[in-house]
């Protein structure tokens, strides 16, 4: 049995108890808040990456680590597509932070039915979702920095990387659907 105080889990947690640090310090009136922001966006990136792997290595997968890993990803996403486009209020940015989070509220709603079937595993992470997260984690990275770097436009490259992460979030959510639509096509409730 796996302790809420397990490594992995208290990363989870360290995880989700940055984002209201991540908020104030994008809104901080310094010249740092955006670097400063977005090392704290790439330490929780990192975190995710860690306590998966610590997890799995150290055979302390939980339950509670199952359920809170995916809940700490999307709020840390979800916050960090809202800050970036209340800072540009733009329809071009507004629409895939629409589609981002959109697919995302989709799809847990669709695994947490699925699990209620006991079919979880129809609609379990493709490598789709896996290369979806890595181009939103690097998209929304140099958006928050949104300053040049190196002479590299990085929020113009943030934004070309946010279609890309839409493309594949729509490619992955039409395989979850296409996965779970013998049970969403039936007639009849399932037993």
């Amino acid at each position: 049995m796996t302790s809420l105080y397990s490594l992995p889990n208290l990363l989870t947690l360290a995880r989700i108890a940055m984002i209201p640090v991540f908020v104030l310090v994008f809104y901080l009136p310094v010249s740092w808040s955006a670097p400063a922001a977005t090392l704290i966006f790439m330490a929780a990136g990192f975190t995710d990456w860690l306590d998966g792997f610590l997890a799995r290595r150290m055979g302390l997968t939980s339950a509670l680590g199952a359920f809170l890993d995916p809940v700490a990803d999307k709020l840390m996403v979800a916050t960090a597509l809202v800050v970036v486009l209340q800072a540009d209020p733009q329809l071009w940015l507004a629409l895939p932070v629409m589609v981002i989070i959109g697919r995302e509220i989709t799809i847990s709603a669709l695994r947490e039915w699925m699990a209620e079937l006991g079919r979880r595993a129809q609609v379990a992470v493709s490598e789709i979702g896996k290369f979806k997260t890595a181009a939103q984690m690097l998209a929304i990275t140099l958006l928050i920095y949104h300053e040049d770097l190196w002479g590299v436009p990085t929020y113009l490259v943030g934004q070309v990387l946010l279609y890309v992460a839409v493309i594949l979030t729509l490619w992955s959510m039409v395989i979850y659907l296409r996965a779970a639509w013998p049970m969403l096509g039936r007639t009849e409730p399932p037993e």
